[in-house]
């Protein structure tokens, strides 16, 4: 065999950069579109608010269970306004399965205790327990945005977005000045600061000259919103970086944005099932939450809302449940952890993904001894490789980093628990779960071409 002839055995990962200027075109205004959604929609609230919005204006209707469907019908199913399913029916019997994409919307973030207000030493503070896993020390010192809903007593409901808009105010948490910062810095980072130490100041005047920094602060939500300090107990509230998405380098060729992890595929396959026409398998979405905690709760994909969504479809056109879950495979659409030479220890090179080199395919996720994964079967990711092929979609294999460094998680293995075929398969992004984390925007039209020739497939 000829050496040029025996290089073609080698595998080598792709470039997701389009050579074309046509296509460079389309990747830079599906970011301008992404970079509106993961600006607006930075909860999952938020995220299923702006999902319904736009599945609606592109002819998909409310869903009630159990409603007669039929072939070319675009249903949207909302849970608890935090998860969001759609669904286009297609041409084939559901009998012979779906193409469904799961990926998460939920973020790390910082939660407001049940009764968060209190004050200390003149500045009015929010008692905070922060949301999956973040670094905390990354959280002080930055602008922080309110959102969420808050119930008064006699069950009205208010919704608080403060902090978003540049003429609102911001949220704010202190750190400790160098000059006298010895004790702190001899610290581990995990210890730099506590949880309990996640207190957010929202205020510093004074009620009147006998002080109550905190009863000023109760003044003004009462005037504005008409909510007392008991309201705040039945209240959901969150804080997320006050921080807009920027593009990053001289070429502009990344993004940096709070909240990438997961809603960087989230928003790709609500793209891909809203621009489509009528599909061959029935294709379904789901947009979840909790997958930062464990996927746990009635809106994390451990529900049986998920799994009932999919029954209620094959009922509503007279097919087989366990049929169409033994036919169905799924996309876990989760971010990967690119590769990052600067912290190369962690990472082993040859099994790693990069940035600029496609969708990140895990067979497996888990941490060290693969624990908590799916471990996608060989068949699987055959399908899934050929589909890809056939679209000319870029894509790469790889793991998280060292075997015995670490790992992660994503809901690969609650679709699995349904019965369903199942690859994890995402953009690769730099300082994931950090306040602003990165990715190529490449990358990210690339998952969106995946989920287009995944669904169509």
């Amino acid at each position: 065999m000829e050496r040029k002839e025996a290089e073609k055995l080698e595998y080598k990962k792709p470039c997701s950069v389009p050579k074309d200027t046509a296509e460079l075109l389309k990747v830079e205004e599906f970011i301008k579109d992404y970079r509106h959604f993961i600006d607006n929609a930075k909860t999952e609230r938020g995220a299923v608010n702006y999902a319904e919005g736009e599945a609606v204006a592109k002819g998909f209707r409310p869903y009630t269970l159990g409603e007669p469907l039929k072939t070319g019908d675009k249903i949207c199913y909302v849970n608890r306004e935090k998860s969001v399913m759609l669904a286009v029916i297609g041409k084939k019997p559901l009998s012979e399965g779906c193409r469904i994409i799961a990926s998460h919307i939920d973020n790390p973030r910082l939660d407001l205790k049940p009764q968060p207000l209190y004050e200390n030493s003149g500045i009015a503070y929010f008692k905070t327990h922060y949301y999956g896993g973040i670094k905390k020390y990354q959280w002080t010192a930055v602008p922080l945005e309110l959102h969420g809903v808050v119930y008064r007593a006699d069950g009205t409901r208010v919704d608080i977005n403060i902090g978003a808009d540049p003429q609102d105010p911001v949220f704010y948490i202190s750190d400790l000045m160098p000059h006298i910062g010895k004790d702190q810095m001899s610290k581990s980072a995990s210890e730099f600061i506590s949880g309990e130490g996640l207190n957010i100041i929202n205020g510093s005047l004074p009620f009147d000259e006998d002080g109550g920094v905190k009863l000023k602060v109760l003044s003004i939500l009462n005037e504005k919103y008409g909510i007392t300090e008991r309201d705040l107990i039945t209240s959901e509230l969150t804080a997320v970086p006050a921080i807009m998405s920027r593009e990053v380098g001289f070429d502009r060729s990344l993004i940096a944005a709070y909240g990438h992890d997961d809603r960087i595929c989230a928003y790709p396959s609500l793209r891909a099932i809203i621009d489509g026409d009528i599909p061959e398998h029935t294709s379904v979405i789901m947009l979840a939450d909790k997958e930062e905690i464990g996927s746990y709760g009635v809106t994390g994909l451990g529900s049986e809302s998920y799994p009932d969504f999919i029954r209620a479809l094959c009922e509503s056109t007279g097919e087989s449940y366990l049929a169409c879950k033994k036919a169905s495979i799924c996309l876990s659409a989760d971010v990967g952890g690119a590769y990052d030479p600067c912290y190369a220890e962690a990472y082993e090179a040859s099994n790693s993904v990069y940035l600029n080199r496609g969708v990140a395919i895990s067979k497996y996720t888990g941490s060290r001894g693969k624990g908590g994964c799916s471990d996608a079967s060989a068949e699987t990711l055959s399908k899934v490789t050929q589909i890809f092929d056939k679209a000319g979609v870029a894509w790469q294999v790889g793991e998280y980093g060292k075997v015995d460094q670490g790992g992660a998680g994503t809901v690969a293995s609650e679709i699995a628990h349904y019965g369903i075929e199942v690859v994890d398969c995402g953009v690769p992004i730099l300082s994931m779960h950090s306040v602003t984390e990165l990715a190529s925007k490449y990358d990210i039209y690339e998952m969106y071409k995946a989920s287009v020739a995944f669904l169509n497939s």
